[in-house]
Formats: structure tokens, C-alpha cells, sequence
């Protein structure tokens, strides 16, 4: 069964299990406005709906998804002449309610993560309830470089999954983490080759499908509450983000990284 599908992100529907496909293979399924739009009214379709239990999160094609697109920063990013700081906090939490379904949401959600997953790719794996890998899949939190701090709940995810000290070290050094050190500290449920992956992340939903669906939501729910302040953390996550996407060197990150150089950062 297929439910409504659209340009930037399908859907597929199998029993109680549904597919959310992040669609821009060709720009590595990288977050524009309408990928944001689409990946967010579709998870509000499915968690409405109530037709399905467990939802898989995957990119089309070689990549998760490497974040913001940076086309959009290198032409001003958050430093619209029309756009408040407090308009664009608005937008960008608006945006960020992905991360926030995926985590509170009863679906069970399971990140099938291949090739690049960074930025926010990285943080709305964070905000699933379970991350299988491609043996392929490379980690980068990207924002530092990009003269940004942080969005979609990373910073707070990736410290409660993993620790505050390897968090800082993920997001101060913006390291490469691999599909065998991600295994190894606890970031990834599972690793496997990569054209095993999709049968291993459907596996693994047909496995929590069939558990008892109001003692799955239940148990989800409990650990969920376990952490009630994360709607604050988001909020403030995303004003700090703001506030860096407004400066020059974030338009300098963004057109250094198209143009393949290295950037010259100013402090402004």
C-alpha cells in the first residue's frame, strides 16, 4: 500500500510498517525548504492516520542526508534583510518539529542510514529510536565548520545517546566516524553491508511490529518522558543557530565549501 507521495519525500506503507524516503538523491538528500515541508507533513499524515506502528527513515540513493543545503546559506543563509531574528527562530523551529515527531511521536522510528549522514541528517538519525547502518556510512555533526552551532535537537541528542564528552569531541572536531566506531560507542544499532541494509532495517520493524502495539507505544512513551525538557532545549538549540547562520562567517563557510577552497573566517 502506498499512501500520498510527493517530489522530495515518499512514503511507502507495508502492513504497520511504513518508509519515509528522504527524496534528493542528487543533492544528497541535503534539507531545502520543501524536503523540510514534505518530511514533516508526511510523518504528521502517518502519526494521524494511526494505520501504521514502526516507520523507517531512509535517503534515496547513496546518502542519508548531509543537512542543510548549502546553496541556500551561501546566498545569505539566516541573513535575509526582511527575516527578524525572532521570524527566522520561528521558521527554524517550525523546521525542527521533524526531529521533535520522530522522537515523541508513538511510531517506533528507525533510521536505515547509508553513505553521508551530517548536520541535521545526523541529528534527525539522533532523534530516532534506533539507527541501522551501511557499512558505508560516514557521521560528521558539520555545524562548527560551517559557522554554525547546532540544530534539529543534535546537541542534545547526541549528549544524552552518547555522553557529554563525546559529544563535545563529535561537535568541536567534526570528525569522521565511520560504521565501525559509530557501532563501537553506541551511536548505531547494527552495522551491515550495504546492500543488506534495507532488508535489515525491514527486519527489524517486522520484529517491533509485532509486539503488543499499546504496551510499544507505552514503552516508548516511558522512556520518552524520561526527558521532558527537550521541547526548552530545541527552542534554545535553535535561537544559538540562528543567531550563527546570521553571521558572515557562515555565508563565507557555505561559499568556501561550493567553491572548494579553504574559508576565511572573520569573526562576524
Amino acid at each position: 500500500m502506498h499512501a500520498p507521495t510527493s517530489n522530495a519525500a515518499t512514503i511507502e506503507i507495508t502492513g504497520a510498517v511504513a518508509t519515509l524516503t528522504l527524496n534528493r538523491p542528487d543533492k544528497r538528500n541535503s534539507f531545502s525548504d520543501e524536503l523540510v515541508s514534505e518530511t514533516r507533513s508526511a510523518l504528521e499524515h502517518l502519526i494521524e492516520s494511526g494505520e501504521v506502528r514502526v516507520l523507517i527513515l531512509t535517503g534515496a540513493g547513496a546518502h542519508f542526508s548531509v543537512g542543510g543545503d548549502l546553496d541556500k546559506f551561501s546566498a545569505g543563509g539566516f541573513t535575509k534583510d526582511d527575516a527578524s531574528v525572532e521570524a527566522s527562530v520561528r521558521e527554524l523551529l517550525g523546521a525542527t518539529q521533524i526531529s521533535v515527531l520522530l522522537r515523541e511521536s508513538p511510531l517506533v522510528t528507525i533510521a536505515a542510514v547509508r553513505g553521508g549522514c551530517a548536520g541535521a541528517g545526523l541529528s534527525i538519525a539522533a532523534a530516532c529510536d534506533l539507527r541501522v547502518a551501511s557499512d558505508t556510512v560516514v557521521f560528521r555533526t558539520a555545524f562548527l565548520d560551517a559557522g554554525l552551532s547546532g540544530d534539529f535537537g543534535g546537541t542534545w541528542l547526541l549528549t544524552r545517546l552518547l555522553g557529554e564528552a563525546k559529544a563535545k569531541e563529535l561537535f568541536f572536531l567534526n570528525d569522521k566516524v565511520g560504521a565501525r566506531e559509530a557501532l563501537r560507542i553506541g551511536l548505531v544499532t547494527q552495522v551491515v553491508p550495504d546492500d543488506e541494509l534495507d532488508a535489515a532495517a525491514s527486519a527489524l520493524a517486522e520484529r517491533l511490529a509485532a509486539k503488543p502495539p499499546i504496551a510499544l507505544r507505552n514503552v516508548k512513551a516511558n522512556l520518552t518522558d524520561t526527558t521532558p525538557e527537550f521541547a526548552l532545549a530545541i527552542a534554545r538549540e535553535a535561537r544559538r543557530n540562528i543567531t550563527s547562520g546570521r553571521t558572515r562567517d557562515a555565508v563565507e563557510a557555505a561559499s568556501a565549501f561550493l567553491e572548494k577552497r579553504q574559508p576565511v573566517f572573520v569573526g562576524r
